[in-house]
């Protein structure tokens, strides 16, 4: 739609206000398989409320509300101290919104998904949002996903969405003691049984662990499945419980049977340091 009736000079709007402003609406999925991509793809205009009102800078092409500002399309709200969308304008004077800054106290949050941190923005044209700052948090109904650099959320990935977490990231499973660590953890998302969208896979990259109540491996690299609840490790892996610990380039994790498969490289052995338990009948030596 086209704001063009309005004059130039920024407009302030006090107390409680609501901006309703046409987005480019894309093709249309199920709302609860849909999750943080709504925002872009879900029916209807976005709308926009905050405390101490809106301001609209036509020379910039942006709109501004500040204080406790609230943004919401569809099931899909944004909510942080301060939204800043930008916009412009076709030759027919219609207004296409392409980024929105929300910045301070950021949460984003879907019918199944959450994220949280101090600055996000996102890009419509590219389906993406980034967030940045502190207490970076990204979680689903299953699944908490922290880093300490940044999230992102690509709506569209290779034909699905993906959360990608950066810096000492953490994916930790809420029904259970399993916990997935690497310096860039990569989620891919799919609907579950119940439409809602759940983590079906991890990938790391760099320094990943795998961890549970009884044992820890490492390697370079690894990918998750989270169904079958299964790790593949390579390079320089080491897989120890207890004391005991094995050491090859390959292995496999079944966290539901327990049993991990160390494997060798390319022309290479695998080494097992096992260290048997004393009897507790055992006599001292002297």
């Amino acid at each position: 739609m086209s704001f063009g009736f309005l004059s130039r000079r920024p407009l302030l709007a006090t107390g409680a206000f609501f901006l309703i402003v046409a987005l480019v609406v894309g093709p249309r999925a199920p709302l609860e398989a849909q999750g943080l991509g709504g925002l872009q793809n879900a029916d209807g205009p976005l709308t926009i409320d905050a405390d101490e009102g809106i301001e609209w800078q036509r020379d910039r092409q942006v709109y501004i509300a500040r204080g406790n500002a609230v943004a919401t399309r569809g099931n899909i709200t944004v909510a942080a101290d301060e939204l800043v969308a930008h916009y412009r304008e076709d030759t027919a004077g219609e207004t296409d919104i392409y980024q929105i800054d929300a910045i301070g106290s950021v949460v984003i949050t879907s019918p199944t998904e959450r994220i949280t941190g101090d600055k996000g923005v996102y890009y419509a044209d590219r389906g993406m949002m980034r967030m940045t700052g502190e207490s970076l948090r990204y979680e689903t109904a299953e699944d908490v996903v922290t880093a300490r650099d940044s999230l992102e959320y690509w709506e569209d990935f290779d034909g699905g969405p993906i959360a990608v977490a950066r810096g000492d990231a953490v994916a930790e499973r809420k029904t259970k003691e399993e916990r997935i660590a690497a310096e860039v953890l990569t989620a891919s998302l799919a609907p579950d049984a119940d439409g809602k969208l759940a983590v079906v896979r991890l990938d790391g990259e760099g320094d990943v662990e795998v961890s549970t109540p009884i044992d820890y491996a490492r390697g370079n690299e690894g990918v998750y499945y989270v169904k079958e609840e299964r790790a593949e490790l390579n390079g320089d892996v080491k897989i120890t419980r207890g004391e005991n610990q094995l050491n090859g380039e390959r292995a496999e994790v079944n966290m539901k049977t327990g049993v991990s498969r160390l494997l060798p490289g390319e022309g290479g052995r695998v080494r097992g340091l096992i260290i048997p338990q004393k009897s507790a009948a055992e006599p001292n030596s002297q």
